[in-house]
């Protein structure tokens, strides 16, 4: 189990992307979150398998058909077992 911090820059507020992800992470079976940042970027931070983690980047990279990923940066680090569902957090703008 691993845990990411992935921010995603692009067109990603404004366009339903959080709930996009959130949708994506619960039927991947990860828990987390999802919030947009006030430089208009959004931040997820996703726990499970990193497989299963690299396939939410996929789709996030894929998009909801509204967004656009111009670019995402990941830091891994070992899993904490705090979390126990996905939530959009709110917060940026």
């Amino acid at each position: 189990m691993e845990l990411a911090h992935i921010v995603v820059w692009g067109v990603v507020q404004g366009v339903n992307f959080r709930w996009f992800v959130q949708s994506e992470a619960e039927r991947l079976g990860l828990v987390g979150s999802v919030k947009n940042l006030p430089g208009g970027e959004v931040e997820v931070w996703a726990e499970g398998e990193r497989g299963i983690i690299e396939e939410l980047v996929t789709a996030m990279k894929r998009g909801n058909g509204y967004s656009r990923v111009d670019r995402c940066t990941i830091k891994w680090k070992p899993a904490e077992g705090r979390l126990r569902d996905f939530r959009i957090l709110m917060g940026g703008w």
